[in-house]
């Protein structure tokens, strides 16, 4: 296990539109939604694979928001972010997965620890519990996840592919 990831909602759409969000299960040893993330994910359409993962497997995952602390809202990031990196920030065995450039920016200066899409997609090499990440990050691509190629390409590299 990979320890505790509190999820922000960009990687579960992805993940989920990528036909990969068993990942988000079968990584962590425990996995938190915050309710602001679920809340962001019920408002998609109602045949959004996220929001259908959200009401099912997921539902889960969710708990409440804690109290934000006022060095992560000074940071005026979505709600979603906000509640990640202050779940995190609180409770720091928690691992945040973000792939918002600010929030990311965020987590790193209070110490952190951040994770985005792709580094789940590459856990889940690493791991076995994928037999080649290329596809799915191809497909995370397709989904509308934003990456330089090259990061793409010496990530894949670093995990054999």
């Amino acid at each position: 296990m990979s320890g505790k990831w509190v999820v922000n909602a960009s990687p579960i759409i992805l993940l989920a539109k990528a036909g990969a969000i068993d990942l988000l299960s079968q990584l962590p040893q425990e996995l938190v939604v915050p309710a602001s993330v679920a809340t962001e994910l019920r408002r998609g359409p109602s045949a959004d694979p996220a929001r259908t993962w959200l009401e099912g497997p997921g539902r889960q995952f969710v708990r409440p928001d804690l109290a934000v602390a006022t060095e992560i809202a000074a940071w005026d990031l979505g709600m979603g972010e906000t509640a990640v990196l202050n779940w995190a920030y609180q409770q720091r065995e928690f691992e945040a997965l973000v792939d918002d450039r600010a929030a990311r920016k965020c987590g790193q200066i209070f110490g952190l620890k951040v994770r985005g899409t792709l580094g789940v997609v590459l856990a889940g090499k690493v791991r076995g519990l994928t037999p080649s990440a290329r596809p799915v990050c191809e497909a995370l691509i397709r989904s509308g996840l934003h990456i330089d190629p090259h990061f793409v390409t010496e990530a894949l590299r670093l995990v054999g592919e």
